[in-house]
């Protein structure tokens, strides 16, 4: 069951064609990936939340794909005084198959630096750091008043995510390999109008090998909707036809409507990311952190820890709902440790899924019927193999454990990739109150 977001980039199509999982749920929407495991609650930094890919759709870009990873859920339209800056000693990638292997033929790496500028003010005679992350109004690319300074560079590697071979994405306007990530929405007396001032890090770039496009990471508006407390509050929500309960919140309750994330964008050539004539590409996005970790007892500057080690995979996302309603509880930490290659050993949760049962448990008063067609090879076409005529790659190698779903039978069609601008700058963050 491999979680891969899957693409059809036909040359005649403007917007893009993705299986969700959500199309194949017989309960309400849910949040896609928000604290979906144990471990990933106690390392939000390294929390994916959403992936989406898309054939970018502003004039002059259609031979272009969006790619778009976001991190680190429910920040709060404040956050003062230090904010959700990127981890430093991580590894944000994003990851594309185009041969349907369920193994990254191109992955595209993040690494991240936070600078302490370590800004001082005369008091009493003294030099004292400021305690803030701004000394003042910000405007423009890394402007004096800004007291860390957040920057990152991005590396393909093709080939194995590991051993493949690297080279750096490049600012077309001076060649550097480092762009600056704007500072989050602190106010608007700090910085007066802030999509301007986060327009100004939407950077051209040279993609070795694959031409040009383009880069954007900065804090953006949850692009989900979701009541989210009471979908997990046993789905205590209106149904738009039928009402489940007397005592529910309304259906257009939105958990996440001043929530914000971190969003990693690039929009990339689709001739460096499909393989011969193939027009379907699988995606998804990893983060990954060091396997040792040494507290400092006495810290300075913006870091706290040592860490060494090999890299560990901690978080990962393609298709959404997957860790949330089908990877039971014991194995989601497993899972986000896992790759898509190695998916098998979750193939029972995708067969025989247990969320369609506990929906019958909760609404069969209702009359909600879970379905009864197991093995469910609906569920395996969509997060597998993918659906024939629709996402299937045409030289796809299918795991032994699901010879069966060869020819699968059609299930709900899968809705098409939301046409929010992602491809510049999806939504705003949300305000502070």
């Amino acid at each position: 069951m491999s979680t891969r977001n899957r693409t059809l980039l036909k040359s005649t199509g403007l917007v893009a064609l993705s299986v969700l999982a959500s199309a194949l749920i017989v309960a309400p929407s849910y949040a896609s990936s928000h604290r979906e495991a144990p471990f990933i609650t106690q390392s939000p930094k390294v929390d994916g939340t959403d992936f989406y890919m898309f054939r970018s759709y502003e004039t002059g870009r259609q031979d272009y794909v969006t790619l778009v990873a976001n991190y680190q859920p429910l920040q709060a339209p404040y956050g003062g005084p230090n904010y959700f800056t990127m981890d430093p000693d991580a590894l944000y990638e994003i990851h594309v198959d185009n041969d349907g292997d369920a193994k990254e033929d191109l992955s595209f790496q993040f690494r991240f630096k936070n600078t302490l500028k370590d800004i001082t003010l005369p008091v009493g005679g003294k030099n004292i750091s400021i305690p803030l992350t701004q000394a003042g109004a910000i405007a423009g690319v890394n402007p004096a008043t800004l007291n860390v300074r957040e920057t990152f560079t991005v590396d393909v590697i093709r080939g194995h995510r590991r051993g493949g071979a690297r080279t750096a994405i490049t600012n077309k306007a001076n060649a550097s390999p480092t762009f600056d990530k704007p500072v989050d929405n602190i106010g608007n007396k700090t910085i007066a109008d802030y999509p301007a001032y986060a327009a100004q890090h939407v950077y051209n770039v040279a993609i070795p090998q694959c031409g040009d496009g383009r880069v954007f990471v900065g804090q953006r508006k949850d692009p989900f909707v979701v009541n989210l407390g009471e979908t997990f509050d046993l789905v205590n929500i209106k149904a738009p036809a039928v009402e489940f309960d007397a005592n529910a919140e309304k259906l257009e309750k939105d958990d996440l409507a001043d929530a914000n994330v971190t969003s990693l964008i690039l929009e990339v050539p689709i001739s460096c990311l499909t393989k011969g004539a193939d027009p379907v590409i699988g995606a998804w996005t990893t983060a990954s952190l060091r396997q040792g970790r040494l507290l400092d007892p006495t810290p300075k500057g913006l870091s706290a820890s040592k860490q060494g080690g090999p890299w560990t995979q901690v978080s990962r996302l393609g298709a959404p709902l997957v860790n949330e309603v089908v990877i039971g509880l014991k194995d989601k930490d497993k899972f986000n440790h896992s790759k898509p290659e190695n998916d098998g050993q979750f193939a029972d949760y995708v067969t025989n899924p247990t969320l369609p049962a506990l929906v019958e448990i909760l609404f069969g008063g209702a009359g909600v019927k879970a379905p009864t067609n197991f093995p469910r090879n609906d569920l395996v076409a969509a997060f597998l193999t993918g659906v024939p005529g629709l996402n299937q790659q045409a030289n796809g190698n299918v795991a032994p454990e699901y010879q069966h779903a060869g020819q699968s039978q059609r299930f709900a069609e899968s809705p098409r990739c939301s046409r929010r601008r992602h491809s510049r700058l999806p939504q705003r963050p949300s305000p502070r109150r």
